[in-house]
Order: structure tokens, then sequence, then C-alpha cells
């Protein structure tokens, strides 16, 4: 997933500090774990007294955490440092950062290209960023902290390099105090031909059942009531201590039991490790969310093989029909890679035939770039024409927006439950504030992750309400809030082997009127 999150956008609450306090400005680049890993690290720096800021030329601070899975969102960062170094040479005292994926990747050559960077963290040593950034207030050089390549010596001491960083949480660092992401693992094993990912965040490590549990339950008292378990491969959870082993699915049963918790959804999954156990979980646990992320990357199995995914086609349609036949209701989504080497039109067009079939909720469909350091960038030639790539990408996008509207329509006329994330993405643009008793258009997502708009007053933001769908598009729905409406359709009418609808869930908050003043 390539999108840019400003972390800095979020309101931090003011908190009784007892020095004027210094200002950060962070951009995060890239995927769940490194929005995590920003929160993380500004909680620590609001720790020692830094707050946020909403602008880089108010800062003291600036930091890019960055992702290396595309040049794309290399170049991104690339242009943010060009467009920062004037604000450097206007201010010598500002802080200037890299972190996270192009950090560890790229070490010398940012401070080559960008000398005006004070410090280059890896993911695996985030932990010391505060100190880092207070060592260079007292005048300290620039620093380089990154963790050893997986080439550069026992399993054991590169794992030892990629530190674990779960510090306390702050829930004003999320965008919405209600939902979190809860880390279950880091680093991959898996080592796909394409992927940059096993070299830049290291060895798959688990965290502890316990840790979890723990940082869930805080989470919960905080006010959280939706918890987003994020690894590489998040199915792959494996904890062993002593004789007894922990997976994901346990993982589920343990979460499942915290009062107060109300959604449970877990991203990334790999294919070969949806196993019946999980399977049966997601199914039987009343929290857990029936929306299973699942990446098949390609429909041919020649392709899969040079992209060292470790599975076939006929592998993941099993995998499929099982999903299918035990959640009928479930929202399965995927990713896929067009162009990648050798790619030929008769390849291509199984990716547009297993959509076609599979009828996926959605896709992120990404055109091939090459990374230093994998496999696929040694041995074989990026060899697809970029005009190539750039009409694949289209065709396959044009296929997933009919078949995302076809698995949305069968749900015009249900009821469906909603957790109210907060303003529509078009009332946001606006900056609609009605306050807290006044109407405007909010957006909130069902146990299934479909996107759901209506209008409804503010004070419902964090709750789950119940919403009658009206209409459906290919990547959003819209609704009006169901008080009393009998003629919805209750989701236990629907056709156990149709399309739509998604699994009850969770109290549900009812609307009443705000009592008068």
């Amino acid at each position: 997933m390539d999108t840019i999150e400003s972390i800095s956008a979020a309101l931090a609450s003011p908190g009784a500090l007892s020095v004027p306090s210094r200002r950060l400005w962070i951009e995060t680049v890239g995927c769940q774990m490194n929005v995590l890993d920003s929160e993380l690290v500004v909680a620590a720096l609001r720790r020692q007294g830094w707050q946020l800021t909403t602008s880089p030329a108010e800062a003291d601070a600036v930091f890019y955490n960055t992702c290396s899975v595309r040049q794309h969102a290399e170049d991104k960062i690339w242009s943010a440092l060009g467009r920062i170094r004037q604000e450097k040479q206007d201010r010598p005292g500002l802080i200037v950062g890299v972190l996270g994926c192009m950090a560890q990747k790229d070490q010398e050559l940012i401070r080559t290209r960008a000398p005006w960077v004070d410090l280059v963290v890896g993911p695996g040593q985030l932990h010391r960023v505060p100190g880092i950034v207070e060592e260079i207030l007292a005048g300290g050089p620039p620093r380089i902290e990154v963790s050893l390549d997986r080439t550069a010596g026992s399993r054991d001491a590169v794992t030892r390099s990629f530190e674990s960083y779960d510090p306390d949480r702050d829930p004003a660092m999320r965008s919405t105090p209600f939902q979190a992401f809860v880390r279950t693992q880091t680093g991959c094993d898996k080592f796909c031909a394409f992927c940059v990912v096993p070299r830049v965040r290291g060895p798959e490590q688990a965290r502890p059942p316990a840790a979890i549990l723990a940082e869930a339950t805080k989470l919960v008292a905080d006010g959280c009531r939706e918890i987003t378990l994020i690894g590489q491969t998040v199915n792959s959870y494996k904890w062993r201590d002593g004789g007894r082993t922990t997976r994901l699915a346990d993982l589920l049963h343990d979460l499942d039991a915290i009062d107060g918790l109300e959604r449970i959804k877990f991203v990334t999954n790999y294919p070969r490790d949806m196993t019946p156990e999980l399977i049966g979980a997601v199914r039987d646990l009343p929290k857990v969310c029936q929306y299973l992320h699942v990446p098949a990357q390609h429909g041919s199995d020649a392709v899969l093989l040079r992209m060292k995914r470790g599975y076939t086609i006929g592998e993941y349609l099993e995998m499929h029909a099982r999903v299918s036949e035990e959640l009928p209701r479930a929202a399965v989504t995927s990713d896929f890679i067009v162009g990648f080497c050798g790619e030929t039109d008769a390849e291509f067009q199984t990716s547009v035939d297993l959509i076609d079939r599979l009828q996926f909720k959605n896709s992120f469909i990404f055109k091939y770039s090459p990374r230093p350091g994998t496999k696929a960038f040694e041995r074989q030639p990026d060899d697809v024409p970029e005009g190539v790539k750039k009409e694949r990408h289209q065709i396959l996008l044009e296929a997933q927006t009919r078949a995302s509207l076809a698995s949305n329509l069968p749900l015009i006329g249900t009821r469906q439950t909603v957790l109210v994330e907060g303003l529509s993405a078009r009332d946001e643009k606006r900056a609609v504030d009605p306050g807290p008793d006044g109407s405007a258009q909010l957006t909130g997502r069902t146990s299934c992750d479909r996107i759901v708009v209506f209008d409804a007053p503010l004070r419902l933001v964090g709750r789950l309400v119940e919403v009658v769908i009206d209409a459906a598009g290919a990547w959003s729905l819209s609704a009006t809030v169901a008080d009393g409406l009998a003629d919805a359709v209750p989701l236990s009418m629907l056709d156990a082997g149709g399309a739509g609808g998604c699994g009850d869930q969770g109290p549900v908050h009812q609307i009443a009127p705000r009592p008068e003043r």
C-alpha cells in the first residue's frame, strides 16, 4: 500500500509540561507498520517534552518515516529531503531525520545525497531515536543507527540487532483514539523475489502473547474499541514457550475475551498459513471481523514460481474455497503485481481471470518496481515496458472495479453495523464543523471493512451504530441511520451462499435524541 499519513495532523492533547515544549513534525510513507512505528516514536518524544506541529516550517525537528517497497515511495522521500534543505540552511539548529526501511536499506547513501540529514535510523533501532535527538541537541555529530544486514552474521545475531519497539501507547498520537494497531511480530522470513522487507525489517520475531494481551487491555482501558493486529504475514504468528505453542487463532481467542473490546481485525495474511483453526476462530468468535486480506499477487503458477511466493494458484483457490464455505459473508481482499519479470499477455490474463472468478472486495494493484537487494533485481530482467505495465494496471483495476461493485450491490436494503470513524472525505475536505449536535456526512466501516457514508450527528463518532444501505458503488456504500426502520432486511435473512452481508458484531449503540438542556 502506498499511502502517506501525517501523524502531525492528529491533535496532540495539551498535557501539563513544566518547560516550553520543542516542536516535532513527522511524515509517514507506507504501510500500517510504519504508521504504528511513527506513533510510538512520537509518543516517546512527547514524554521528553516534544509536541507535534502541523508544519515543518514551525518544527524544531522534522522526521520522515520511510518505505522501500517501491521506487515511487523512495522518490517521495528524496523530493521531501530536497525541499527541507533550504529550511535547514535557514535554521541550522533544525534536526532532520530519516527513519524506517529506507534508512536501513540506503544508510550511507542518504548522508551522501543529503548531508543535511542529522540522523538515519532503521526500523530495528527506533528505540534509540529520543536519545540520539538529545545527543544532537547537545552538539553531537550526525548519527547512523541501523541493524545488521541479513548476511552480516548468524540468524541470532541479526535477530538481536532488530530490537522490537513497543513502548507504552499515547492515544493522542492516533488519528482516532478508539482504533489502534497492535503489532504481533516484526520482520519476515518469506523472501519473495520482489520484496525488500526481509532485508530491511529483519528475521521474523513474534511478540509474547502476554505482551500483546497486556497492550490490548490497556488500549481498551484508554477508550479503544477496535484493534487491528499487524505483521508482515500476521497469520504466520507463532510463539513457543516451553512445550506450548501459541498461534494466531489462540491469540484471537484470548483477545475476544477482553471486556470492552468490540472489534478485532488482522492483516496481512499469507495464503499457506490460512489454517482451518484460524478460519474457525474467525467464524466462531463474535468480535473477530470477517475480513481477510490474503494477497494472491498473481494468477499464473509460472509467475508465482518466479516470484518465489511458495504456493500454486490451485492451493490459493483451495484456501479461498475453504474460506467461502466456512465464512460465506466474509470479505476477502488481495494484492496484485502487474508487469513482473517476463510476464506475458497470457500470464497477465490469468490475474484478470482470478479477479473475475473470486470477486475480491477490493485489491491493491501495483506495477512491478525492481528493488535492489532482492532476488528478482539480481537475477531477473525487468523486461516488461513501462507502457505495458501501465496498460495492464488499468485493465486489472477495471476488472477489480467490476468485481467490487458486484460484491457491494447485494447489500442494498440490508441493515449493517458500522463503527463511525469521523467525517467523510468530502466533508473533511470542505472543513465541515457542525458541532457535536449538528449533522454532517460521516464515514464508518462494516465488520467486513466496507466503507459506508451517511448523514448523522458528529457525536456518534467512535460508536457502533446500525444503518440501512441505500446505494452501492464500487468503493463505498451510502446509507441512512437505522432507527426502527422495519423495511430493512436483517442479516440473518440473507442467502448464506450470497455475496453480500457482514456478520453482526458487538453491542449496537441505538440513537436517541440528545436531552434538552
